[in-house]
């Protein structure tokens, strides 16, 4: 059974977009190995807390993420 996991900065996204996120990434799945996937992947959204995840040595909060979006 596939398991999918997903790290995304806490408060960045709505629980409609993660709904989303996790039914369009079981549709990419099924699209490759075949519809009798569906039932059996999995996909977990784990949030990290802002500011404990970081790139290019700077740590991210949400708001960063939404200037990011937005520009």
């Amino acid at each position: 059974m596939p398991l999918i996991t997903v790290h995304l900065i806490e408060n960045v996204f709505t629980p409609a977009e993660k709904a989303d996120m996790i039914a369009k990434l079981t549709d990419t799945m099924v699209a490759i190995e075949g519809e009798a996937m569906r039932g059996v992947t999995w996909v977990k959204v784990e949030e990290v807390p802002e500011g404990q995840w970081g790139i290019g040595g700077q740590a991210l909060t949400a708001e960063m993420i939404h200037k990011m979006k937005n520009a």
